[in-house]
């Protein structure tokens, strides 16, 4: 909604008329000016809702004049204020609810002032009088007035006639130009035609059917509109439309026989001849041009659309039924023969024509006299095949609106059926067993299940589909069926509730309860299988989709499902928490209520889990509440204070966004009730009780407002930053007064005010302090830009209007320096310092040259100043390239420009005109040409089109460097070049692929956004054709990935921009470089220095993204074309595998177009081409044609199959039926066919020929999903080839036409398909065989087994016949003709059937099995490793043969030995049995052995195997195991030391080390042996810390958790000789929790809980794990509690503090540029030096306390006194001189933004507060320093610090004060 400048000058005039003339009354003025005022504020307003907003408020001051007081009104101002109204309306006349608002205040006016609003409104339509051609802003007003304006629409109801001519002018105008024909003008004035025919039909009929017909301006307006159905426009919308415009003209026909006559001429669009159309008295011959379907849609959905029923039924003959079946059924069941770019729309016409048949299907009826969809129809069985085939369609939306088909189609036959009496309804059986047959990943299964529910009830259902739960939890678990199974289950408990109802209602209504369990017999174990998963996705899904469901269709539920809790069980406290959350929803009751302390402990127990998802579920539950005024408890507060600071360090990115939203919601909460309370006040006085709430909000949101400040400091970890952000953007957005117009929900009550002032009364809620401010500018520079954004969004949104003097100016010189860092992340940082100067500075002067005129704006001086400073970037480059590249690299300057006038609102009108935007193009051309050129090392590239390889680049580079030092090759130690980049080297590089992808996504931004704006005076088509020729240099001839990626993120835009354009000279300019593009490709070349083409591809990708979707996309069609031809054209006959050949280049263009998402299914019209021009493609000589023709394959096929399951049962298909597939790409079938004879043929008379394609064909036809029975029939011919194939001698063949097999088969048909290839095995070892055959026929079993077993589509005892078929022939595994491939898979095959196999079966197999495994097989036998693996597994899975292979662990060889050892990680099956006993007993038997083997796997995966077997279920460890024998240990002694010899040596990689620890660990949990021990705990220490391997960190967590806390538990069960090294223990386990990998915190955290485990807790129960945070608490608590007099506790709480040396930090902070293009990283970025000092700093003041308690503690608390106070002292006289007044400081700011600073003031403060509390409980100490001066210095540098941006945590005051 864009208002001229007329408009607002003609406001501002009426406001001063007003306000100047005397001769009103003064109450006259003054409600005059409030709503001229308004007027204006709507103008100025940029946002939509903010400008209807005004206008509403207006519209009621209006309407709120006094009739008095209109009448009063002067005569100049009656006619002005009109005229004001209604220039603004027709301002606004593309926005129809403001144009409808200022409509409302016309007619207001026309009670009063009637004859000057009509004389008004005639005189704006005075255009339909005059000779010029209408515009497209007439075209607008015009349709505002039809359709918005009741007083518009009366005028052009009287203009009519002149209208119509009018716009039968303006169409051939139109058609004539491209431009205007395909863009929104024409669209426009087709609009205008509806609307005429639409609202002025009085008018309207006369001229077609009255006495007026024949008029000559509708006979070309239909004319025209004909023209533009058929094909005039490649607009889609615009074709659409005029259907609709034709048919609305159609359905104004005074008889339904004239109307239907004319609906049956228009039928004949499809005709392919010259046609006449007659439509009441009009006629025009019609000429069909290049038919496309499209003008078959238009039509179709037109008559749909706008014809009455009188016309739809109408005959054309006497033999025919109707207008509806023979006539508009035939073109929409052609369309969905046909594979179109707009199925969707094609679909949506063929529900329309469903509604259509419902609502006539009486009347056709009687005409037919006939069931309409009775057994045997043809119109049945097409419109089940339409809508089925249509169920698994790719294209967007289709398959979503199928549920909708499916009810109309079921609707439709239920009508017949009660019509003709038919009581059988044989459909709904047939389509119950259909559904039923096909596999549960089928999409198409459950929509139509949904709507047929009703009619054959939930009992036949289940009957026939008893899979059904089953087959939800399944669909609950992959992402695109989890809606499809919510909606079922959901239509399934309406439909059986209501038949539990109506089956009760004879008795009374059922009770809940009776409800309930009914429901609970079918459904809780699923629910409840759901809610307690480990899996993510299925737990989300069934407590998003099932439990609410239940929960509102059976209240009962909610007993039954808590009563089958236990929340010490695996997943059941979640799922506790997901119903009780739920309940609270449903029902609205608070679960405080009965004040059980039982739901508040297992709250508790949830909410410090160490699970995020239970805790997340946990705090939703704590935080909501269906009332928003419910008033948070006292519990719910206290709780919410001791969660959140636990929690602000995760991971989980949607752990943060929940708890966000649940802070959100809880502040709504309090926010509500805290009005609602002072709502109360206004009443009366408030109660003490409200009075406590009140004062529980505000002080409970001024927490939450601090809490945040305190962890927003560098240093922190990015996780914990973040989530302090989301924090305290819920605060401010939830307690701002201020109305935000860009949001639909969420805005601040109205009297919001109120409450501010209330707390702000008692020195609350000052949340945009100056210091606070600084908070959020030291975090502008933070190492990650989500962090910085976030802090300048909220300085932007919150803040005050414009920061003060002093931070500007800090601010624009920092800004300056991160500017000409060399590093980009740096420069990005001064980027978004400038964009934010510009919005919160009031003034640059001073600050910036002033470069321009006089009195300029701030964006313009600002802009100057960049333009500038990039102009001297641009001249130190052209100088001096490794200068620049240090101090001036170009791309800092230009992504400040692009955020400054790109995302600051009104920055382009302000900042540019013609000559500054001109500058700017000019010095983006320049520097672009330079960068060009040092790339190339030639300055003249205009003429070269191929990009200089990387090598060529390094040469140009290095040869740059040389110029300008004589330091020569660089050589490494060994006197070799050195083939690493210099630094030099990667400064020049980056400097220039940076500048090059910053300069293309600035100048495609800056073009969309001056087009978008209509300030088309900023660039000539000269100059965007410069811009164009810019983007095509960068694209072709940069080689860099990112910045060809990057550049076409602006090109797209800007080739959108020119293509929407009406200047039909710039659409032009995006089909000019396709073409130059496309030439480019066709071209030969001379050399080969491309890969995939280079950037040839993404630019011609770019203008067909660009292309408006809503077109034909006539630049898609050429360009695929092209690319087809030429990727068909044969090679040349003395082709050279050096030289890119324009064919492989046509491909990888192909591959690029098929890859972009920017496409979308648009491509899909072409893919039947494109796969058999890669297949073909295949067989080319050119290995570089084969390889891109292999990867353009690849692209193809997951672009045309679409989804693929993704959850707990991955499945190896795709979402997409066989006959789905073909169905779309119905010319593959019988190409793909033809492959499969070819290569059948050649198999059949015994060739070997290479057929390049038959392995991807049959990869395709694997990817298929498993159809219905019904569906696969006609794939009937694939089945035979596919057996044949089994014979090929490729193993890869042989496997992949197995898996291509199963999707050809029925589930049905499985069975009887195993059945017969079992049958086709030999019988006896005698018969002849052929062992490639026998092998993929046994692959073909297994497969459509496997397939069947997992999908539950065969019975087990059904497969008796197949289990005595193959123990038949159980030959096949004994020596005779032995091939260990075919032993390999019937092993594999019986293994799948084992349950079913009889006894003496499989003593046979087992035993032939354990003979072949102790046979060494010979060099030359294929296969035979594999086979043993299996013969391993099969043999270790028999419980009475596994003891037997294991007995000879150290006799077999090398391969059993491996499997044996694999096969304890890989199988848990021995796990809780007696063979456990054994493996533990025969691996450390064979330790020693396997330790001193030289095979490294071996040794790897024998410790990890020996881990496994040893390792205890440390979650249930509540007390140690029993010692071991002095013999046992003698024995495992020595193993030990081998382990820690290595271990001290670095012996093997990590991998190896890390399994090594964990063994010895084990080993040692259960030893006295306090020098192993202390061995032991020094690896752990050397291992624990951060610069070691991620694999040994994970080691020494696991180490801890499985042994470290028996060591723990034995010391504290009186061994006091571990004591010291429990100490050590946990202090490594605190260290582990800082950990920055996860699964270290982890592993770790298990440690914790098992020792921090309640007294008395039993072995029965497992041990509940803790979160990561609350374990480290949990650890110091235990140190405290049970070692606080011991040796070493002491430095086990000092070792986490950060170091203190101030004095090198502040002197660090002051030199703060760099020229190195990396930093150095953190060894620990997790780790978080200020919290740390937070968490132990009152286990220490507790240490201290207990002073006077130990003699020996004393002791070592006066040395560390001792140490540490001059250092104290020292560092806090450094910070007591820090000059810190009220104007910010430069080199404060700087401080404030170094990372180390926080930490060590924070460590600082700790030690300070430790030594106060030594200095205060012994005497002894007081000498050192007087305690009261300590504590006097610590609280006013705390004071300082908080009024300058330092915000410490409470906790370091609070041990100052107490």
């Amino acid at each position: 909604m864009i208002i001229s400048s007329s408009t607002e000058c003609q406001i501002e005039a009426l406001l001063a008329s007003v306000i100047s003339e005397d001769s009103e009354a003064p109450h006259v003025k003054n409600s005059l000016c409030v709503f001229l005022q308004k007027l204006r504020d709507s103008m100025r307003s940029p946002v939509r809702r903010s400008k209807e907003r005004c206008l509403e408020e207006a519209c009621q001051i209006l309407k709120n004049f006094p009739s008095p007081l209109m009448l009063s009104l002067q005569q100049h101002h009656r006619l002005s204020l009109v005229q004001l109204l209604l220039a603004l309306q027709m301002d606004t006349a593309s926005t129809a609810s403001a144009c409808r608002k200022i409509d409302k205040m016309l007619l207001h006016l026309a009670q009063f002032y009637q004859s000057i609003v009509s004389e008004e409104v005639q005189k704006s339509l005075s255009i339909l009088y005059q000779e010029q051609v209408l515009s497209f802003k007439d075209l607008q007003i015009i349709c505002m007035f039809l359709e918005d304006s009741t007083l518009g629409q009366e005028a052009l109801r009287q203009a009519c006639p002149s209208l119509l001519d009018k716009v039968a002018e303006l169409f051939p105008f139109i058609l004539k130009e491209e431009a205007l024909r395909n863009g929104s003008f024409c669209y426009q004035a087709v609009k205008v035609c509806l609307q005429v025919f639409q609202l002025l039909t009085e008018r309207i009929k006369p001229l077609v059917f009255g006495d007026q017909q024949g008029e000559p301006s509708m006979t070309k307006i239909l004319e025209f509109l004909m023209n533009i159905i058929l094909g005039e426009t490649s607009n889609r919308d615009t074709r659409l439309l005029a259907g609709t415009a034709v048919a609305m003209l159609i359905s104004t026909a005074t008889d339904s026989e004239i109307g239907g006559s004319s609906a049956w001429s228009l039928l004949q669009v499809s005709s392919r001849e010259q046609w006449r159309l007659t439509v009441g008295g009009l006629q025009i011959d019609c000429c069909p041009r290049d038919l496309d379907g499209l003008e078959k849609l238009a039509v179709a959905r037109g008559l749909l659309t706008c014809c009455k029923k009188d016309i739809l039924i109408s005959r054309h003959t006497n033999n025919g039924t109707c207008l509806l079946l023979d006539g508009l059924f035939p073109l929409i069941s052609t369309l969905h023969k046909k594979k179109l770019n707009y199925q969707y729309h094609v679909f949506q016409v063929f529900i329309m024509w469903l509604k259509s048949l419902k609502e006539c299907l009486l009347e056709i009826s009687e005409m037919i006299d006939a069931p309409l969809l009775g057994q045997g129809s043809s119109l049945r069985h097409t419109l089940a095949q339409i809508i089925w085939n249509n169920a698994e369609s790719p294209v967007e939306g289709i398959s979503d609106s199928v549920r909708s088909a499916f009810s109309l189609f079921l609707e439709i036959y239920d009508l017949d059926c009660q019509h003709s009496g038919d009581s059988e309804k044989s459909l709904y059986v047939e389509l119950l067993q259909r559904i039923a047959e096909l596999p549960w990943e089928s999409k198409a299964k459950y929509s139509p299940l949904s709507a047929l529910l009703p009619y054959v009830g939930t009992d036949k259902v289940l009957e026939q589909y008893p899979a059904l739960p089953c087959h939800i939890l399944k669909c609950l678990s992959t992402n695109y069926l989890a809606p499809c199974a919510s909606e079922i289950y959901k239509s399934f408990l309406q439909e059986q509730r209501q038949e539990l109802s109506i089956a009760q209602s004879k008795d009374g209504p059922p009770t809940e309860l009776y409800l309930a369990q009914q429901w609970a017999q079918l459904w809780q174990p699923m629910v409840l299988t759901a809610l307690t998963s480990d899996v993510t996705l299925l737990h989300n899904n069934g407590s998003s989709y099932l439990l609410p469901s239940t929960l509102r269709c059976f209240p009962g539920a909610f007993d039954t499902l808590l009563c089958a809790l236990d929340p010490t069980a695996s997943g059941h406290l979640q799922a506790w928490v997901c119903i009780m959350s739920a309940q609270r929803s449903s029902s609205g009751h608070s679960p405080w209520a009965s004040k059980s302390p039982v739901a508040m402990d297992t709250l508790r127990l949830a909410l410090s889990s160490l699970d995020d998802n239970v805790r997340l579920a946990a705090f939703n539950f704590l935080c909501c509440s269906p009332k928003t005024k419910e008033a948070p408890t006292q519990m719910e507060y206290s709780t919410m204070k001791g969660f959140l600071p636990l929690n602000l360090n995760s991971e989980s990115s949607p752990f943060r966004q929940h708890l966000q939203a649940g802070v959100k919601k809880f502040l709504v909460r309090i926010r509500d009730s805290c009005m609602a309370s002072l709502k109360c006040q206004r009443k009366s006085v408030l109660s003490e009780e409200e009075e406590r709430e009140l004062e529980y909000g505000v002080d409970f949101v001024e927490w939450l407002a601090y809490l945040p400040l305190t962890y927003l400091v560098p240093g922190n970890s990015f996780q914990r930053k973040k989530t302090a952000l989301l924090l305290l953007n819920a605060v401010l957005e939830t307690y701002s007064d201020c109305w935000s117009p860009d949001r639909k929900k969420g805005q601040p009550p109205a009297n919001m005010s109120a409450l501010i002032n209330w707390a702000r009364d008692r020195g609350k809620w000052d949340f945009f302090s100056r210091s606070r401010q600084l908070v959020l500018i030291s975090n502008l520079e933070d190492s990650t830009n989500e962090i910085r954004e976030q802090v300048a969004d909220l300085l932007v949104r919150f803040f005050p209007c414009s920061l003060q003097g002093d931070v500007v100016s800090v601010l624009l010189s920092r800004a300056q320096s991160l500017l000409q860092s060399p590093r980009v992340q740096e420069a990005q940082m001064g980027a978004l310092i400038v964009k934010l100067l510009l919005q919160k500075c009031a003034s640059l002067n001073g600050l910036v040259a002033e470069c321009g005129k006089q009195h300029e704006v701030q964006s313009a001086k600002l802009i100057g100043h960049l333009l500038k400073s990039l102009e001297q970037h641009y001249v130190t480059a052209k100088e001096d390239m490794l200068l620049a590249a240090r101090s001036s690299p170009l791309h800092g300057v230009v992504s400040a420009l692009q955020r400054c006038l790109l995302e600051v609102p009104g920055a382009i009108t302000e900042g540019l005109d013609h000559s500054v935007t001109v500058h700017i193009l000019s010095l983006l051309e320049k520097i672009t040409l330079l960068l060009l050129g040092v790339l190339y090392g030639d300055h003249h590239t205009d003429d070269k089109e191929v990009p200089p390889s990387f090598c060529d680049m390094g040469n140009a580079i290095s040869s740059l460097i040389g110029q300008g030092a004589s330091e020569g090759v660089q050589l490494d130690e060994d006197g070799e070049e050195n083939v690493l980049l210099s630094e030099e080297h990667s400064l020049i590089l980056t400097c220039c692929w940076v500048t090059l992808k910053e300069i293309g996504i600035f100048l495609g931004l800056l073009v969309e956004r001056i087009l978008s704006c209509k300030e088309t005076h900023l660039l000539t088509v000269e100059e965007l054709q410069r811009a164009s020729k810019l983007f095509k240099d960068i694209i072709l001839k940069c080689r860099h990935w990112g910045a060809v990626e990057g550049c076409c993120i602006g090109f797209i835009k800007f080739c959108s921009a020119l293509l929407t354009s009406y200047d039909p000279q710039l659409r032009a300019i995006p089909g000019n470089m396709l073409q130059q593009g496309l030439s480019v490709l066709q071209a030969p070349r001379a050399t080969s220095v491309t890969r995939r083409a280079a950037g040839l591809p993404m630019l011609i990708l770019s203008v067909l993204a660009a292309e408006e979707n809503s077109t034909s996309r006539p630049l898609l069609a050429h360009s695929v074309n092209t690319l087809l031809e030429t990727a068909r054209s044969p090679l040349p006959q003395d082709w050279d595998q050096t030289v890119d050949l324009p064919q492989v280049c046509a491909v990888h263009t192909l591959q690029t177009l098929v890859r972009g998402s920017s496409l979308g299914l648009n491509i899909l019209q072409y893919a039947s081409s494109i796969t058999m021009l890669s297949l073909t493609l295949l067989s080319s000589p050119c290995w570089a044609m084969r390889n891109a023709a292999l990867q353009l394959y690849s692209s193809l096929c997951s672009r045309m199959l679409g989804q693929r399951p993704a959850g707990e049962e991955v499945s190896a298909q795709h979402c997409i039926s066989p006959t789905a597939f073909f169905s779309h790409y119905p010319d593959l079938q019988p190409f793909l066919q033809g492959a499969l004879e070819s290569a059948a043929a050649d198999l059949h008379e015994g060739r070997l020929s290479l057929h390049p394609s038959l392995y991807p064909v049959l990869t395709l036809l694997a990817k298929l999903q498993p159809g219905a029975q019904e569906q696969t029939h006609t794939l009937s011919d694939f089945l035979p080839l596919l057996l044949q194939l089994a014979a090929s001698p490729l193993y890869a063949v042989r496997v992949m036409s197995s898996r291509a097999l199963v999707a050809m088969i029925p589930p049905t048909e499985y069975l009887a398909s195993v059945l017969r290839l079992v049958g086709g095995l030999p019988q006896s070892k005698d018969s002849p065989c052929c062992h490639n055959l026998i092998h993929g026929q046994l692959l073909q079993i297994k497969a459509i087994l496997l397939r069947a077993l997992q999908t539950n589509n065969v019975c087990v005892s059904s497969l008796s016949d197949v289990v005595e078929g193959l123990e038949a022939r159980i030959w096949l595994v004994s020596p005779p003709r032995r091939c260990p491939l075919v032993q390999q898979e019937f092993v594999s095959v019986l293994k799948l059937l084992r349950d079913n196999c009889s006894k003496t079966s499989l003593s046979q197999l087992c035993s032939l099995l354990l003979e072949e495994i102790h046979r060494a097989p010979h060099t030359l036998e294929l296969g035979s490793v594999s086979f043993h693996q299996s013969a391993v597994q099969f043999l270790c899975e028999q419980p009475e043969w596994a003891w037997k292979v294991w007995q000879n662990l150290s006799n077999e060889s090398t391969v059993v030995q491996l499997s044996l050892i694999k096969w304890i990680k890989e199988g848990q099956s021995w796990k809780k049995t007696s063979l456990q006993k054994v493996l533990v007993r025969t691996m450390q038997d064979n330790l020693k052995e396997a330790l001193l083997d030289q095979d490294v796997e071996y040794r790897r995966a024998y410790l990890a195997s020996l881990v496994e077997v040893l390792s205890p279920d440390v979650l249930a460890v509540t007390k140690p195991g029993p010692p071991l024998s002095e013999a046992e240990e003698a024995g495992l002694q020595h193993c030990v030391e081998i382990l820690l010899d290595d271990l001290q040596d670095n012996r093997g990689g990590p991998e190896l080390l890390s399994q090594a620890l964990c063994a010895v660990s084990l080993l040692l949990s259960q030893s006295m042996n306090l020098t192993l021990l202390q061995r032991w705990c020094v690896l752990l220490e050397k291992h624990s810390h951060a610069e070691a391997t991620e694999a040994l960190r994970l080691a020494c967590a696991q180490a801890l958790s499985m042994s470290g806390a028996a060591v723990v538990i034995r010391s504290l069960r009186n061994v006091p000789a571990l004591k010291t090294l429990s100490i050590r223990l946990i202090s490594i386990g605190v260290h582990l929790l800082q950990d920055e990998c996860q699964q270290v915190r982890t592993k770790a955290a298990v440690f914790a809980s098992v020792l921090c485990q309640p007294e008395g807790h039993g072995s029965s129960q497992s041990c509940f794990l803790l979160q990561v945070n609350q374990s480290l608490s949990s650890l110091l608590d235990l140190l405290l509690k049970e070692f606080w007099d011991s040796e070493g506790t002491l430095e086990a709480l000092v070792c986490h503090l950060p170091e203190c040396d101030l004095s090198i930090i502040l002197q660090e902070a002051k030199h703060t540029q760099c020229s190195s293009l990396y930093e150095q990283d953190e060894a620990n970025v997790f780790l978080e030096p200020s919290v740390i000092s937070e968490t132990v700093l009152p286990y220490l003041i507790c240490l201290a306390k207990r002073y006077p308690e130990s003699s020996s503690l004393a002791e070592g608390l006066d040395q560390w006194a001792s140490q540490n106070v001059a250092s104290v002292r020292e560092n806090l006289d450094v910070c007591m001189k820090l000059q810190l007044g009220d104007t910010l400081n430069p080199d404060w700011l700087s401080v404030l933004m170094k990372p180390r600073f926080h930490g060590n003031l924070c460590g600082l403060f700790a030690r300070a507060a430790f030594l106060l509390q030594l200095l205060r409980v012994s005497d002894k100490l007081y000498a050192l320093l007087d305690p009261l001066t300590l504590a006097q210095d610590l609280l006013a540098l705390h004071t300082k610090l908080s009024m300058t941006g330092v915000f410490l945590s409470n906790i370091f005051i609070n041990s100052v004060t107490e």
